[in-house]
C-alpha cells in the first residue's frame, strides 16, 4: 500500500504537576501520493504536534502512522521537513546545504550533482550557489530549505509554517513556487499555516482543526491550488467561491477562538 495513513492518532502530554494536556484525539485520514493538503486552525489545535508525529519526531500516545505500508517509528528520508526557520548550516554555501543529504548517504558528486543543480535552477538559486547563507534574504533561505528537502527525494514533504516569517510579496512568490514544485515533482505535501488565504491557495485538500483536544473539524476539497499553478495568485483569489469559502472558514475559526477565550475565563 502506497501513500500516508494517519490512523486514530491521539497525543497526551503529561505535565510535572500531575495534570495532562490532550493535544490530539482520534485523528484519522489518508493521503494518496501526490496530494497537497493544508492544515489550519486556532492556536492549540495540535497542528504542529500532528506534523511532528508524521515526521517521526514524536511517538503518539495512541494510534499509528503508516507510510507506504510500514509503521512510522522515527524520522526517515521518505519524509522531509521544511521548518518555519530554514535550520540551514550557516558555515556552508548554498550548494553544500542543498547537497547535504545525498552526501550524508555516501553519494558522489557524479551521482547528486546534476540533480542538485537542477533544484537550484528551479528554485531560483542557480546564481547563488556559492553564496553563504547569511548573505541571503529570508525568502531565499527558505528556497534553500525547500531545495535541500527535495534533494533527499522524500515521498512526503512536511511544511511547518515555512512562509510565516516572510513579507507579503515574498510570501506570494514562494506560494507560487510551492505550487510549481508540487506539480513538477508529484510529491505529497502537508502544509501547516495560520493564514486562511494561504491554506486556500496551497490546499487541494484543506483541514480545519478544532482545539482541546485537537481533532478534524471540517475538510474541504478545493480547486484553487490547481488553478494557481503557473497563474497570478491574485487572480485566483478573485475566482468564484474563493471569497465565500474564506469567510466561512474565518468565521469558523473565530467562533473556536471565542470558545477558547470563554473556557479560559471560566477556568480562572
Amino acid at each position: 500500500m502506497s501513500g500516508l495513513s494517519i490512523q486514530n492518532i491521539s497525543m497526551r502530554f503529561d505535565l510535572p504537576n500531575g495534570s495532562s494536556v490532550q493535544a490530539l484525539q482520534n485523528v484519522s485520514l489518508d493521503l494518496k501520493p501526490g496530494e497537497l493538503m493544508s492544515v489550519l486552525g486556532p492556536s492549540g489545535c495540535g497542528k504542529t504536534t500532528l506534523l511532528n508525529i508524521v515526521a517521526g519526531f514524536l511517538a503518539p500516545t495512541d494510534g499509528k502512522i503508516v507510510m507506504n505500508g510500514h509503521t512510522v517509528t522515527g524520522p526517515d528520508a521518505e519524509r522531509g521537513m521544511v521548518f518555519q526557520q530554514g535550520a540551514l548550516f550557516e558555515w556552508m554555501d548554498v550548494r553544500s546545504n542543498v547537497s547535504f543529504g545525498p552526501r550524508m548517504k555516501g553519494q558522489s558528486e557524479a551521482q547528486w550533482g546534476a540533480h542538485v543543480d537542477h533544484l537550484l535552477d528551479v528554485t531560483g538559486l542557480g546564481g547563488f550557489k556559492d553564496k553563504a547563507i547569511y548573505e541571503l534574504s529570508g525568502g531565499m533561505q527558505q528556497r534553500v530549505a525547500l531545495a535541500r528537502c527535495l534533494a533527499n527525494d522524500p515521498d512526503v514533504i512536511l511544511m511547518d509554517e515555512p512562509l510565516g516569517a516572510l513579507d507579503a510579496l515574498t510570501r506570494e512568490k514562494m506560494q507560487g513556487l510551492v505550487l510549481k514544485l508540487w506539480k513538477e515533482t508529484g510529491k505529497t505535501i502537508i502544509l501547516i499555516t495560520h493564514s486562511v488565504e494561504e491554506a486556500l491557495l496551497l490546499g487541494e485538500r484543506l483541514l480545519v482543526m478544532a482545539p482541546r483536544p485537537g481533532r478534524i473539524h471540517k475538510e474541504y476539497r478545493l480547486p484553487f491550488a490547481d488553478m494557481g499553478v503557473g497563474a497570478d495568485l491574485r487572480d485566483v483569489k478573485k475566482a468564484e467561491g474563493y471569497a465565500s469559502t474564506r469567510e466561512e472558514i474565518l468565521e469558523m475559526i473565530w467562533d473556536m477562538e471565542e470558545e477558547i477565550m470563554g473556557r479560559t475565563e471560566a477556568e480562572k
